[in-house]
């Protein structure tokens, strides 16, 4: 039996339908800033700038633990969305196109200068293994908390470089920005598959990293 084409339209439907309400009233939003943009209002570019500017930063330097690429990274990836915002069809919600031009400029910036990656505690979702981390935090005293959560940013930094690029990546896109699987896909090219499994990869190595900080 044939398949029928799918046309953009229905693409971008499919890609609404597991979008939330909060996710697709605010890309319907952009849609029409980007469009004022494509008309001739440049000025308009800065309202995007301003409302994404903080996110894309936050997401850059957790992958390059360095403020000033970060900040760099930051600009540049704005610059070449503004460079390419007639080539932007709606296609995807703009978020998603801006992340991936952040990512690719601090990927090619990651493998140009081979840098270390360094994950962050502090804003970790939480999961079985966090969980049960956090639990243990709790009972211990101030000083020792402090020493234990150290312990735990070295260990997790010294796991996570055990892991490529990719699925550093992932993680950083899932565990510190809050990202859904199709939206990460979408960013980084792959299937939702591919997703899952490199976050599952990831996970079980990062939860045999902190098998000694957990409690059974």
């Amino acid at each position: 039996m044939a398949i029928p084409p799918v046309n953009a339209s229905s693409k971008l439907l499919a890609k609404t339908l597991v979008a939330s309400p909060e996710r697709q009233q605010e890309a319907g939003f952009d849609w029409m800033v980007v469009q004022r943009v494509q008309a001739g209002d440049v000025a308009a570019f800065d309202q995007l700038i301003l409302k994404y500017r903080e996110r894309v930063y936050a997401m850059v330097y957790n992958m390059t633990s360095n403020r000033e690429d970060a900040a760099d990274l930051t600009q540049d990836a704005f610059i070449k969305a503004f460079q390419s915002i007639n080539r932007f069809q709606g296609q995807s919600a703009f978020f998603t196109w801006l992340y991936r031009i952040a990512i690719n400029g601090a990927l090619t910036h990651i493998r140009r200068n081979k840098l270390r990656s360094f994950f962050s505690f502090d804003k970790v979702h939480e999961d079985a293994t966090v969980s049960a981390v956090l639990n243990q935090l709790t009972d211990k005293k101030d000083v020792d908390r402090e020493v234990f959560v150290n312990e735990l940013q070295e260990k997790l930094n010294e796991a996570l470089q055990k892991l490529s690029i990719p699925h550093r990546t992932v993680v950083t896109l899932f565990e510190i920005d809050g990202l859904s699987h199709e939206e990460i896909a979408e960013i980084m090219n792959c299937s939702v598959g591919t997703v899952r499994s490199r976050l599952h990869y990831a996970k079980q190595l990062l939860q045999a990293e902190l098998q000694s900080y957990v409690r059974s």
